[in-house]
Order: structure tokens, then C-alpha cells, then sequence
């Protein structure tokens, strides 16, 4: 026979199983931009609040630190960041905001692409982008697990079931990009885009990627770079250009028009759209741009 104290045993139990992770029971993360941020929900699941210091159509290189990320960053459990120099506003945030949070770099371990300064020296730095290659996004979920699990021992079994399941998720990605890569003509796989953050990409799924501007967005080209690329269009016959959400159009635009590339549509480098546009998440901006570069290259 049950009795009273047998029932409020069974009710504590069917609550430490039934009961859903509170929202006081959460970690803190911070993750330094909206690409990063969606890979990291993915990974935490509801085990986790995020915030995205640079936000949705935001530009991370040339983001400016505000006194309220400070104070966010103070607050946090853990921060994401994507390292290879991209961020280089943060280590003088941290400092500012007196916090000794643990740092997780997502892409640990991944081989970074080495090209010309864009100052116009011999000198090679590190490209930053290596989410344009879906294969690094798998290195990053895991570099996230990781450090989820380190701040968060007792979540372990979640933050491995979770990355688990985004990771199926991002190999079908994978295999869906290089079937529509490989319907691209060998003859037609250059492109222009405004700065240079599809390298990885272009290594991944074999297309090559030309732009004006550097690395970094606050590379002004310069008039011989516009008309090296100009002179590269017309020679080489290659037959579009793409505008990028976060910078500014007229440049290509105007190469396009002194060229007759046509252009092929606005893809995402850098950052995510707002939640209801094409690129709300990492899949869709990689499928997103994957379906751009397919129709323009091959109609």
C-alpha cells in the first residue's frame, strides 16, 4: 500500500525527470556574432541563454564595443569566439570589463588559409572566415560541446546528444552543397564578391573567389585593385558578381556595369539576416549561397 510519504517521493522523482531546465538554471554564454550565436544554440539547446554581442546584418570586423557589452560580458559563464584574429576589438573588452570568464576559441584545431596582407606587403595573415566551410562549422559545434561541458559538467550526456544531432544535420549540408557545386561548369566556377570571405568555401566545394576588398571590410580597395579585377572579368569572361549584405553595393555594381558580369543576387558572408529573411540560420545562409552561386553560374 502506498502511503502519503511514498506519493511525495514518487512526485519528487517525476519532477527531477519531467521538469524542463529553468531559465535561472541556465548558463550565460556569450557568443561575439550572429553566426557563432546560432551554432552555439544549437549545441546548448536550452541549457543555455545566448547573447550576440554583434547582431543580425552586424558587421564583426568593424564592430565598436559598447559600456553595456562590458557589462553583459561580466555577467557571463562563458564566451565563444571565433579567433583567428577576427575579433580584434575583444581583448581590450574583456579587459575593460574586469572579467576572468573562461574563453572558448570554436575554431581550435582548424588549419587556417594564409593570404596576402591586404595592405599590399608580402606578408600572409590568417583568414578568418573558416565557417564558409561546412566541414570547419563541424570543428567548431565541437570546440562548443567542449566548452559547454567543461562549464557545465552535469550537462555533459545533453550537450553530446545535441551537437550529435546538429551535426547530422550539418553533414547533410554538406553533401547537399557539393551536388550543387558540382553542377557548376569547370569554366564558369570564378566569382567577384565584395570582400574576401569565401576562401574556405571556394577550397571546400572548388569554386575561386575574387574580391576587391581585403579580409576585412576596412580595406579600402584600391583604384589598381578595381581595375586588375576589371581587366580579370573581361579577359577571363567571368560571368557575375555578388553583393554582400554588410558591405556597401556600389563598387560592384559599378564593376558589373563596366563589365557586363551580371549580378548573381546579395549572399551573406559574416553574418546572419534578421529572423525572417533567407539566412536566419547557419543552414540557410550556407544554403542560401550555395543556391545563388548555382543559379548564376549555371544559367
Amino acid at each position: 500500500m502506498l502511503t502519503r510519504r511514498h506519493l511525495l517521493l514518487l512526485a519528487g522523482i517525476g519532477l527531477l525527470i519531467e521538469t524542463p531546465v529553468l531559465a535561472q538554471d541556465r548558463m550565460n554564454v556569450i557568443a561575439t556574432f550572429s553566426i557563432l550565436g546560432d551554432l552555439l544554440k544549437n549545441a546548448g539547446g536550452d541549457r543555455v541563454d545566448v547573447t550576440t554581442l554583434v547582431g543580425r546584418d552586424g558587421d564583426v570586423h568593424v564592430y565598436a564595443p559598447t559600456p553595456a557589452d562590458a557589462k553583459t560580458l561580466a555577467l557571463a559563464t562563458l564566451v565563444v569566439v571565433n579567433g583567428l584574429g577576427l575579433e580584434g576589438w575583444l581583448d581590450r573588452l574583456i579587459a575593460v570589463s574586469g572579467s576572468k570568464v573562461p574563453v572558448v576559441v570554436a575554431s581550435r584545431g582548424i588549419h587556417p588559409r594564409q593570404t596576402p596582407d591586404a595592405t599590399g606587403s608580402n606578408r600572409l595573415v590568417s583568414d578568418p572566415h573558416a565557417w564558409q566551410s561546412v566541414a570547419n562549422a563541424e570543428t567548431y559545434v565541437g570546440n562548443i560541446r567542449d566548452g559547454l561541458t567543461a562549464a557545465d559538467p552535469a550537462g555533459k550526456e545533453f550537450y553530446e546528444t545535441s551537437a550529435a544531432a546538429y551535426l547530422t544535420k550539418l553533414a547533410a549540408l554538406d553533401g547537399e552543397i557539393r551536388a550543387a557545386m558540382a553542377s557548376i561548369p569547370a569554366d564558369r566556377r570564378k566569382i567577384i564578391t565584395a570582400h574576401n570571405a569565401f576562401g574556405y568555401f571556394g577550397d571546400a566545394y572548388g569554386l575561386q573567389f575574387i574580391a576587391p576588398e581585403g579580409l576585412s571590410t576596412q580595406a579600402e580597395p584600391s583604384a589598381r585593385d578595381v581595375a586588375s579585377i576589371i581587366a580579370l572579368i573581361r579577359t577571363q569572361k567571368i560571368p557575375a558578381v555578388f553583393l554582400e549584405t554588410i558591405t556597401d553595393p556600389r563598387l560592384l555594381q559599378q564593376i558589373a556595369a563596366e563589365t557586363g558580369a551580371k549580378i548573381g543576387g546579395t549572399i551573406y558572408s559574416d553574418s546572419l539576416s534578421p529572423p525572417d529573411g533567407p539566412a536566419a540560420t547557419y543552414i540557410d545562409m550556407m544554403r542560401h549561397n550555395a543556391r545563388a552561386f548555382q543559379r548564376a553560374l549555371t544559367s
